[in-house]
């Protein structure tokens, strides 16, 4: 990962507009809008009903190099996703029958979070948590009541209505948002529904209309970064969205360029990103003049899978896992097996 040519800015604070109030009886936290009763057990696109799931808690160095700190992202992995990519790395906890990651209360989140920081985690970072948002926002509120003063990360894939955004903007510093593809066949195909891109423009504008300045300050990134993949064979859809952004993003957020695609069960005969078409997306950014954030080298596609079976999903040098999670998922999986 490369830095973009960055300038360092600060910003006023946020406005906290009103909350308009949605939940689980009814469930429209994403564009899906399933409407299902989540509190009485029924399930929507995303798998879950309204009980949190958590995969996998601890110290992440995986992220924009803003977002690490001395130790890690504070990342919080939740399980479920109203979103089902093709090729998702996370497959194994993302999944509509996915059967990794453990029930957690709200005391047990609240206290996730306070352990994090107490480990030394540079931020709370909630990875697609878009299904959860009233519990989420819930625990933020207890723990900084009870001294949590970590930044928080909302990462996601984009793909949640505007309504349940405006739960939890208030308690997001930064952003860590996808912009996957404008283009409806390209979402149809590798983001598991073409209806992502019908709502994915108003998703990044609500944000960036939030919060219209991005800088870094000795406590990592403020803002907005939308990351955005390059999928195989779809240059003409990467373009189109690094276009879309000029014109309305890249004032107001960083751009993360990532060129990585790494199918979850190996080689599915898809085509690499070459040097020419690097060097092609390189010449687009100075064009449009996106100078702010990252940009993926090509010999950073390293061809690794989380295994989420793992006590640590990630290479070593990675992550660090939170202890008082591997000790909940230990107690839940011993009680799991006597019952």
């Amino acid at each position: 990962m490369v830095y973009l040519a960055a300038t360092v800015k600060q910003r006023g604070g946020l406005v906290r507009m009103h909350e308009q109030e949605i939940g689980y009886n009814s469930c429209s936290l994403c564009p899906h809008a399933c409407l299902v009763n989540r509190s009485q057990g029924e399930l929507g696109i995303c798998g879950e009903s309204d009980t949190m799931r958590i995969a996998w808690v601890g110290l992440h160095r995986g992220e924009e190099p803003p977002l690490i700190g001395t130790h890690g992202s504070g990342t919080v992995f939740f399980s479920g996703c109203p979103l089902h990519c093709t090729y998702c790395q996370n497959c194994q906890i993302s999944g509509r029958n996915s059967t990794f990651g453990i029930p957690i209360s709200h005391e047990q989140f609240v206290e996730t979070l306070l352990d994090l920081e107490a480990m030394g985690a540079a931020n709370a970072n909630l990875v697609t948590g878009t299904h959860f948002i009233p519990a989420i926002r819930d625990g933020i509120i207890e723990a900084r009541t009870r001294g949590f003063s970590l930044p928080v990360v909302w990462n996601s894939s984009g793909f949640e209505s505007i309504e349940a955004l405006k739960m939890i903007d208030s308690l997001v510093d930064t952003y860590l948002i996808d912009l996957k593809t404008l283009d409806r066949s390209v979402a149809a195909t590798f983001c598991g529904t073409a209806k992502y891109s019908d709502y994915i423009e108003t998703v990044i504008t609500f944000i960036c209309e939030r919060h219209p300045e991005t800088y870094e300050t000795e406590q990592g990134i403020r803002g907005t970064i939308v990351r955005h993949l390059l999928f195989p064979g779809t240059l003409h859809a990467t373009e189109e969205v690094l276009r879309w952004y000029a014109r309305n993003a890249k004032d107001a957020a960083w751009l993360s360029l990532m060129v990585q695609f790494v199918p979850p069960e190996g080689n599915v005969m898809l085509p690499e990103v070459d040097e020419q078409t690097y060097a092609y997306l390189v010449d687009l950014l100075e064009e449009l003049e996106i100078e702010h954030g990252f940009m993926q080298e090509l010999g950073d596609n390293i061809p690794w899978i989380p295994d989420f079976t793992r006590a640590n999903p990630f290479p070593e040098s990675f992550a660090d896992p939170l202890p008082s999670f591997l000790s909940l998922k230990e107690a839940w999986q011993q009680h799991a097996t006597q019952w």
